[in-house]
C-alpha cells in the first residue's frame, strides 16, 4: 500500500505577482471602471460592481452580460457575452 501524504495545515495561498501587477486600462475601459492603474483583480471587482450596478446581467442566463453603451467598445462591439469570454475581451483593454 502506498502512504498518502499529508497537507501542510494552515499553509495560505500566495497570489500571483502577475495578477497583482498594477495595469493601466484603455479610454474604452477607464469609462467605466475609473482611468487610474490597478491591479487585474481589482479591474475585474470593478467590472462586476459595474454590472450589477447597472443590472446588465442577463435575465434568463445569468452567465451571459449585456453591454451598454460604455461597455459595448470593451466588448468589441458586442450586445451581449459570456462572462468567461468578458475576461478575455477586457484584458485586451489593459496594458
Amino acid at each position: 500500500m502506498a502512504k498518502k501524504k499529508a497537507k501542510k495545515a494552515g499553509k495560505k495561498r500566495k497570489p500571483n505577482a502577475a495578477f497583482m501587477k498594477p495595469m493601466n486600462p484603455t479610454a474604452a475601459l477607464g469609462a467605466v471602471i475609473g482611468t487610474g492603474a490597478m491591479p487585474r483583480t481589482e479591474v475585474t471587482k470593478k467590472i462586476w460592481i459595474y454590472i450589477k450596478k447597472h443590472n446588465l446581467q442577463d435575465k434568463k442566463n445569468r452567465r451571459n452580460i449585456n453591454a451598454d453603451e460604455k461597455l459595448k467598445p470593451v466588448f468589441g462591439g458586442k450586445a451581449q457575452v459570456s462572462m468567461f469570454e468578458m475576461t478575455k475581451l477586457v484584458n485586451k483593454h489593459l496594458k
